[in-house]
């Protein structure tokens, strides 16, 4: 509103000054007008009108930034725990994930900082015009708002085809992600067997069709533009020539008001500020429409915390599943019941696929089963911090092997450290690459299949959580070192709860309980 005053302090000026100049040109020569009094009014207007519109902008900026910048921090701060450590409705890729963290939050971001602050503005901007310029003429005044509700019912046409395009161009960005970082972190396996020409094939298809939604939100986007500029010209063409026929007298009817120059210099300098706001407010409407649907997106992975006012103290007395069902793409489970001592070893097989790395997942609280629950014996909630896991692909960050192993227990010291190490058979690396100063890249580079399993069950052990989850402990290992894993684990058994996935026949023979998926 605030731009709106400036806009009429410009437009008034303007018109006093164009009137008085004209009055002076067409009275007595008394000299030059430049430098006199009657002008410094109107040229205070426009000063004034051009900095309050200035100022104005600059403090909506400034407060949108502001405002939209601190929501985001608070949206991250809730999600990225969720995505996380939290359970997730489905299995998500390292892409989609990415997606959804940053990109998606981004999208709300900018509909925050350019489409919410002009919202408003655009619902009542065209009435304040409206009523500003009715007193000068209420015929020009009409012709705006007659223009006004057809505009209206072609953006509400256009929007909703926008929406539905966006949606869709959110959730093909999405796929080509996820499809985009798996082909790049499986690149050596691609080129090993020959696979360029088919995954080549599989991005392209993919980037086609975020191409082809990206120009079906741009087309959408160019007709809502397309019918805002039609009627914001036909308004302007209409009070042009209604204020020019009237002040020449040529009017094909008679007016039912009398217009003079100065009225009419106003009206004609205020009628482009009447669809201004919702020029605004369509340039924006991007924006708007990618950061609803981004919302839809992460709303199953934002929630807010539950509130809790008190902490849980920590407590395990084993591990209980009941009627647990898991239904995920390519993936069905269960329903699966057993019952895990808080010290035994059980062991999940099954074939490859048939969901065992997922049924680890749900257990950890990584994914949402179907259906069921998992509790400890006593049939309290499974807190996540009695929770270890030891993937088959363990996460590894760039820096020393000391690092990568303690990153479940930094408290830990470098004895414990190494004696954890040589426990889960990391003794020959440590004597072949420099100890537990070795240097480790975030792709393990150097290291064998085996050797990354090992440093992710050490980091396991190493955390001292009562629940151990294995995924394919003895997998990428010899027979012996396979042999020395499986007698580690039965020691272990005496003292924590593990509950392994594997294929292998000694290790499942090993376990108290072989559950077949």
């Amino acid at each position: 509103m605030v731009d709106i005053a400036g806009a009429a302090m410009l437009s008034w000026g303007l018109a006093s000054g164009v009137g008085q100049i004209a009055a002076h040109a067409s009275g007595p020569a008394t000299g030059s007008l430049a430098g006199s009094g009657p002008l410094l009014l109107p040229a205070a207007l426009i000063l004034g009108g051009a900095t309050l519109r200035a100022g104005a902008a600059f403090a909506v900026d400034r407060n949108a930034v502001g405002t939209a910048q601190a929501e985001s921090r608070e949206r991250r701060r809730r999600l990225w725990p969720a995505l996380l450590g939290k359970p997730l409705p489905g299995p998500l890729s390292t892409g989609e994930s990415t997606t959804l963290a940053i990109d998606h939050n981004t999208a709300i971001e900018n509909r925050d900082v350019r489409f919410s602050p002009v919202r408003l503005n655009a619902v009542l901007g065209p009435l304040v015009v409206a009523a500003l310029v009715a007193p000068a003429s209420l015929v020009a005044a009409a012709i705006m708002l007659a223009t006004l509700l057809p505009f209206v019912l072609g953006s509400i046409l256009a929007g909703t085809a926008a929406r539905r395009a966006s949606d869709r161009q959110l959730a093909a960005l999405s796929a080509l992600s996820g499809l985009f970082v798996d082909r790049v972190t499986h690149l050596p396996l691609i080129r090993h067997f020959g696979a360029e020409a088919r995954i080549s094939r599989q991005v392209r298809e993919a980037t086609d069709q975020v191409a082809h939604r990206t120009v079906t939100v741009l087309r959408a986007a160019f007709l809502s533009n397309a019918v805002l500029e039609f009627f914001s010209a036909l308004s302007i063409a209409l009070v042009a020539v209604y204020c020019g026929f009237s002040l020449l007298g040529l009017l094909p009817f008679a007016p039912p008001e009398r217009l003079t120059l100065v009225p009419a210099f106003f009206v004609l300098a205020m009628a482009p500020e009447f669809y201004l706001p919702m020029r605004r407010l369509a340039a924006a409407y991007h924006e708007k429409q990618l950061g609803e649907a981004a919302e839809a997106a992460l709303a199953p992975y934002a929630a807010p915390p539950e509130a809790s006012s008190t902490t849980p103290e920590l407590h395990f007395d084993g591990l209980r599943v009941q009627d647990l069902t898991l239904a995920f793409p390519g993936i069905a489970v269960g329903p699966l019941d057993f019952t895990l001592a808080p010290h035994d070893l059980v062991a999940l097989t099954g074939p490859t696929g048939s969901g065992k790395t997922s049924t680890l997942a749900v257990i950890a609280g990584q994914l949402q089963p179907a259906a069921g629950q998992v509790s400890g014996n006593g049939g309290a909630p499974l807190p996540s911090e009695v929770v270890a896991w030891a993937a088959q692909r363990p996460l590894l960050v760039t820096g020393t092997l000391a690092r990568n192993l303690a990153l479940a227990a930094p408290e830990a010291s470098p004895e414990d450290i190494l004696a954890v190490a040589e426990q889960v058979g990391l003794g020959p690396l440590l004597a072949q690459r420099g100890g537990l100063d070795m240097v480790v890249d975030h792709a393990g580079s150097g290291l064998s299949g085996g050797e990354r399993r090992r440093i992710g069950l050490a980091r396991a052990i190493l955390s001292g959580r009562p629940l151990l989850l294995c995924d394919e402990p003895t997998a990428d290992l010899d027979a012996a070192s396979a042999a020395a894993v499986i007698a580690l684990l039965k020691d272990l058994a005496g003292s924590r709860c593990i509950l392994v996935a594997t294929h292998d026949a000694a290790l499942a023979s090993a376990a108290r309980l072989e559950i077949a998926l």
